[in-house]
């Protein structure tokens, strides 16, 4: 599978490094001087199992190499404002005009239409008005931003991907391409179906810190070790919460608070002082191996040195760089990190020779 990825930061080059991590020969189309958040090429994981080609999308001929490419693409990837491609030369109806079978994502963060389409936006501001930030953070504190994992990695690239694979699937049945429209703020609204489902069921309140899965109830939420760790409790069933407690060492007339959400403040108090009575290390040793659903809340760094991680190879050292293996995992096509991040324009002359472009000085070659 052949993909063109027009350079951007975020969503789409990650949704691109995704497909490149599932074999797809993924061409980046870099421009001279390039976007970026000041990032070291080499370190940019971003791009790897890609190469690189350098066109200026302003220059008279930049378009054309473009086209070019498109022509002999699968699938198309795009991250500008809306109408920025089509004044470039390279949008939807220009390349499905080449080929006919293309598939052309689009990622934004608002989408192609609506009246905020237009404007700038970054993830925090995405899944604030689809009301996903708004369920995160304690309930007297301010709502806690996760980094940008939930909206431009969940509700943006995993969206793009699944859309760009429906619609290559449609592609190869019907000889049909099409535009793929994933936005954020689509993806963020929808990744927070079950608890649509749940407040309508009368069991999810509309508040931070209030239900069983943020942070409400006391035996799934975080607590701090004598040491100043965090340990991650998720004992949800009842009998994983019996071994939990069993563990953790609470008595039974404390255990049994659980049947008493009005007294749950009495349970994570007795919960957080056993928790701080020992170190995270100690913590860990006492409930690995159990179904007790206890893990200790590790840091980038810790997380590979994890053993069942370790033991799986979830992440990887590849170039120098400790970094996370493709996923998921194949029986009979299994991936692996092939290239290290593509420079910017690095592979001009080996994309123009593999990818049949002609003629063989076009700006896509060089």
């Amino acid at each position: 599978m052949r993909v063109v990825e027009l350079a951007g930061i975020g969503p789409g080059p990650f949704a691109a490094m995704l497909l490149a991590d599932l074999g797809a020969d993924v061409v980046r189309v870099d421009r001279p001087g390039g976007p970026g958040l000041g990032v070291d090429p080499a370190c940019d994981l971003t791009n790897r199992n890609k190469r690189s080609v350098l066109v200026d999308l302003k220059a008279e001929d930049g378009a054309e190499a473009v086209l070019d490419l498109a022509a002999r693409a699968d699938i198309l990837i795009e991250g500008y404002r809306p109408g920025v491609a089509e004044r470039l030369g390279v949008g939807p109806e220009a390349c499905l005009a080449r080929n006919p079978r293309l598939v052309y994502g689009r990622m934004t963060g608002w989408g192609q239409h609506g009246p905020l389409a237009a404007s700038a936006g970054h993830d925090i501001g995405y899944i604030a008005v689809t009301g996903a930030l708004g369920m995160t953070g304690p309930a007297a504190g301010p709502p806690a931003a996760p980094a940008n994992l939930l909206g431009d990695y969940a509700g943006g690239s995993l969206y793009l991907v699944t859309g760009l694979l429906a619609a290559l699937h449609h592609a190869r049945a019907h000889g049909e391409g099409q535009v793929v429209d994933a936005a954020i703020v689509d993806g963020a609204a929808h990744l927070a179906t079950m608890i649509h489902a749940m407040r309508a069921a009368g069991a999810w309140q509309d508040r931070r810190a209030a239900n069983l899965l943020d942070g409400g109830a006391p035996f799934y939420d975080v607590y701090e070790t004598a040491d100043g760790g965090w340990m991650a409790v998720g004992a949800l069933e009842q009998r994983f919460y019996d071994e939990f407690t069993r563990l953790l060492g609470l008595d039974a007339e404390e255990a049994a608070l659980r049947a008493a959400p009005a007294r749950w403040p009495e349970l994570r108090a007795a919960i957080g002082a056993r928790f701080r009575t020992r170190t995270r290390k100690e913590w860990t040793g006492v409930f690995s191996g159990t179904d007790a659903c206890v893990a200790p809340v590790l840091s980038l760094e810790e997380a590979p040195a994890h053993p069942h991680l370790a033991e799986r190879g979830t992440f990887v050292r590849e170039g120098g760089i400790v970094q996370p293996a493709p996923a998921p995992r194949f029986s009979a096509t299994p991936t692996a990190v092939r290239r290290p991040p593509a420079r910017p324009g690095e592979h001009g002359a080996e994309v123009a020779r593999d990818w049949a472009l002609t003629p063989p000085g076009s700006p896509a070659a060089t």
